[in-house]
């Protein structure tokens, strides 16, 4: 292969994937406090009706932490607080820890 050929090719692809891999690792952390209901509805674990309860509960004041999310928002428990916590959904910041006050 011609040397003009292979490393430019070689280059973008690195790129690409390099891009790729920082813009996955970007988008993986979701802050319910600014979320977009397109973001929130992206999450896997949250419907349109779920997604719907925490925009309502959202307007009426931001959520301090995991436990008041779970207090507030119906169909929300320890158990799926720990899936969406995984899938990269936090409360100021802060990922969902079980038993955490």
């Amino acid at each position: 292969m011609p040397r003009f050929l292979g490393r430019p090719l070689l280059r973008k692809a690195w790129l690409a994937g390099a891009l790729a891999a920082l813009g996955t690792s970007v988008c993986l952390a979701l802050d319910i406090n600014k979320a977009s209901e397109a973001d929130l509805d992206g999450l896997r674990g949250l419907g349109p009706a779920t997604t719907r309860l925490i925009l309502i509960e959202r307007e009426k004041a931001l959520f301090k932490n995991w436990q008041d999310l779970l207090a507030r928002v119906k169909g929300i428990g320890p158990a799926s607080a720990a899936q969406l916590s995984a899938a990269g959904l936090t409360v100021n910041g802060q990922a969902y820890q079980a038993g955490r006050r």
